[in-house]
């Protein structure tokens, strides 16, 4: 049997299993059904899709994108249970905001008005909070949007983790281009905006339960103003957004690559990882492409923009490490494969569960 021939048969049997009908074989929700991995996107589709199907919904962006009084209108939620509440570079509070914001920017929505609700376990300290809320309000100011209706509620000590936050928010699509993981072409080029890794990284660290020291802070940001200036440059070439929140880069080139039906080709040398991010994943034993970011997106756009794009994304502030990590191919469709630094090929799956739970 040739090489050739045992590879297409493992990648029929991988494409036959991807097939299967979404089905969650355990009896009792784990950790990894929140961690953005295989588990999770089971839950979604074999709970909550199968639940809730609906136009709106099935396509599982970022956010739903409809219509209403003549206006085309972008609409997401999200909540934060991330451990510890205050790290390096940022807080549950400005994560929720900017998270939130990144949804929209995404799915190519101008941001405008979220909603806040709290869980507060008894006995959290009121100046932890008032911190939080401070946060929250400079980073909705950062992203020019207003936070403008919201929910509190208290549970019994013992009953929470301090603090949970969940926020909404809407925008306004002023493009009718279509955005989304299904949209990416043969041909196209992968970019993310900058150097992946540190907000996973950055949590892990500030939770004290590893004896490993290193000069990382969070990445959270607000991607509004950076999507709007590659969105300038490189214009209806755009094809797809994500920011890449829990699983990582490698979560959402796969996603690209199954909605899409194409190969995404990913040079690992091209991909940026700052030394103290690659160093501590080395130790833990992580692959970067894997840990979350809050404030880095990938971005799919036509193969002819991908220097204009690339020049817009390094002109803003928070582009300047943005770089051009790979292709989209049309073999084998539904795979992402990285080039590595050795010279081989390997699939770069999405993962079962998450190593940095509660990151967000």
């Amino acid at each position: 049997m040739t090489e050739t021939t045992r590879e297409r048969q493992v990648l029929e049997r991988i494409d036959r299993a991807r097939q299967r009908k979404a089905r969650v074989r355990e009896e009792h929700i784990t950790m990894a059904h929140g961690a953005g991995g295989k588990a999770t996107q089971t839950l979604i589709e074999a709970v909550f899709l199968d639940a809730f199907r609906n136009p709106l919904l099935e396509p599982l962006e970022d956010g739903a994108v409809f219509g209403a009084g003549g206006a085309r209108l972008a609409f997401t939620t999200d909540s934060y249970v991330v451990s510890p509440l205050f790290f390096p570079g940022g807080d549950i509070g400005d994560l929720a905001v900017n998270g939130t914001v990144n949804d929209l920017s995404v799915c190519g929505a101008r941001p405008l008005y979220l909603s806040a609700g709290f869980v507060l376990e008894e006995g959290f300290p009121v100046e932890d909070l008032r911190r939080i809320a401070a946060s929250m309000a400079r980073a909705a100011a950062a992203a020019e949007v207003s936070i403008v209706t919201g929910d509190t509620k208290v549970v019994q000590r013992g009953k929470a983790d301090g603090c949970y936050v969940t926020t909404a928010g809407v925008g306004l699509l002023e493009r009718d281009t279509r955005l989304g993981v299904a949209t990416a072409r043969p041909g196209d080029a992968v970019l993310v905006s900058g150097p992946i890794g540190e907000h996973g990284v950055t949590i892990m660290l500030a939770r004290g339960e590893l004896d490993i020291e290193a000069d990382v802070t969070s990445d959270t940001a607000p991607l509004n103003g950076l999507i709007a200036a590659l969105r300038a440059a490189a214009g209806e070439e755009v094809r797809c957004l994500r920011d890449a929140t829990r699983g990582g880069v490698a979560t959402i080139l796969n996603e690209i690559a199954r909605a899409s039906g194409v190969a995404v080709v990913v040079e690992e040398d091209a991909v940026p990882v700052r030394p103290a991010v690659r160093g501590a994943c080395e130790l833990l034993g992580i692959d970067p492409l894997y840990v979350a970011c809050e404030g880095r997106m990938v971005a799919v756009v036509d193969g002819e923009a991908a220097g204009a794009a690339l020049a817009a994304l390094r002109g803003h502030p928070l582009g300047e490490g943005a770089a051009i990590v790979g292709r989209i191919g049309d073999d084998p469709p539904g795979l992402v494969l990285l080039k590595t630094a050795f010279g081989g090929t390997r699939i770069i799956d999405v993962l079962v569960g998450d190593p940095l739970p509660r990151i967000c």
